[in-house]
C-alpha cells in the first residue's frame, strides 16, 4: 500500500530533506508552506513534490488545505508537524505579539495539523505523527521563552497523542534537533557559527538528511513499538 505523507514546512530547510527522503521511500508527498511562493516552486520543479500553501495557525485553513492535499493524493496516514517561526527577544522586551505568533504556529499549529486527520488515522488502524520539536524546548534558551515554551508543549502533544492512539495503531513521537546546517544557521556569522560548534561535542552541526533519517524509521511500519518517544539528535550536546 502506497503511503500519503504531509510535511508542515516542507519546502526549506529540515522540512525539504524530510520530503525528500519520503519520496524517495515511496510514500506520496505533500508539503507545505506559509509564504514563499519562488522558493516552493522551485522545490515542486526540482523534486516533483507537490506544495501547498495555507497558514498552519488557522484551522480553517489547515481544514481546507489537508482536503485539497487528500483529493489530490489519497488518505493521509504520516504527518510531520514540521512547521516553525522565531520571534526571538529577551522576555521583559517580548511583546504579546511576539509570545502569541510563535505560540499559533508553533504549538496551534501542530493541533490544527493532527487533529482534522485523526479520525481517519483511527479509522484505518494506522498513522504516524511525527513532531520536529527543538533541542531548546529540552533545555530552554536565552531570549526565545516563547519558542522554548511552544517545542516543550509539542513534547506533551505527542506523549499524551501516543496514549490515545496505541490501540489504534498510532504512534506519535517528537524528534529534538540541535543546531542543524540550515541556510537560516549557515547564514549567521562566521564567529557565531564557531560559537555555536564549540558547544557541541561532536565538533560539528547537524545535516537536515540526518533528520530525516530519523523520520523516515518513526514513519515505518517497523517503529510501530516506539510511541510517545523522543529522538534526540544533537551531537550530545544536551542529554534528557
Amino acid at each position: 500500500m502506497e503511503r500519503v505523507a504531509l510535511v508542515t514546512g516542507g519546502s526549506r530547510g529540515i522540512g525539504a530533506a524530510i520530503s525528500l527522503a519520503l519520496k524517495n521511500e515511496g510514500y506520496k508527498v505533500a508539503a507545505t508552506y506559509a509564504g514563499n511562493d519562488e522558493a516552493a516552486s522551485k522545490f515542486s520543479n526540482d523534486t516533483g513534490i507537490n506544495t501547498y500553501k495555507w497558514n498552519v495557525a488557522s484551522y480553517e485553513e489547515s481544514v481546507a488545505g489537508l482536503n485539497n492535499v487528500q483529493a489530490d493524493l489519497g488518505s493521509i496516514d504520516t504527518v510531520v508537524a514540521n512547521a516553525g517561526i522565531t520571534r526571538d527577544a529577551p522576555f521583559h522586551k517580548m511583546t504579546p505579539d511576539q509570545w502569541n505568533e510563535v505560540v499559533n504556529t508553533n504549538l496551534t499549529g501542530v493541533f490544527n495539523t493532527i487533529h482534522p486527520l485523526w479520525p481517519s488515522m483511527r479509522d484505518q488502524k494506522f498513522g504516524r505523527v511525527i513532531v520536529i520539536s527543538s533541542i531548546n524546548g529540552q533545555k530552554g534558551q536565552f531570549a526565545q521563552v516563547n519558542y522554548s515554551a511552544t517545542k516543550a508543549g509539542d513534547l506533551g502533544i505527542v506523549k499524551s497523542l501516543a496514549h490515545e492512539g496505541a490501540r489504534n495503531g498510532i504512534t506519535a513521537n517528537a524528534i529534538c534537533p540541535g543546531y542543524i546546517a540550515t541556510d537560516m544557521v549557515m547564514a549567521m556569522p562566521e564567529k557565531a557559527i564557531e560559537a555555536t560548534i564549540s558547544q557541541i561535542p561532536s565538533g560539528r552541526l547537524g545535516e537536515p538528511e540526518e533528520i530525516a533519517r530519523c523520520v523516515l524509521f518513526l514513519a515505518s511500519e517497523k517503529s510501530g513499538f516506539i510511541n510517545g518517544s523522543t529522538i534526540s539528535a544533537n551531537g550530545a550536546q544536551f542529554f534528557v
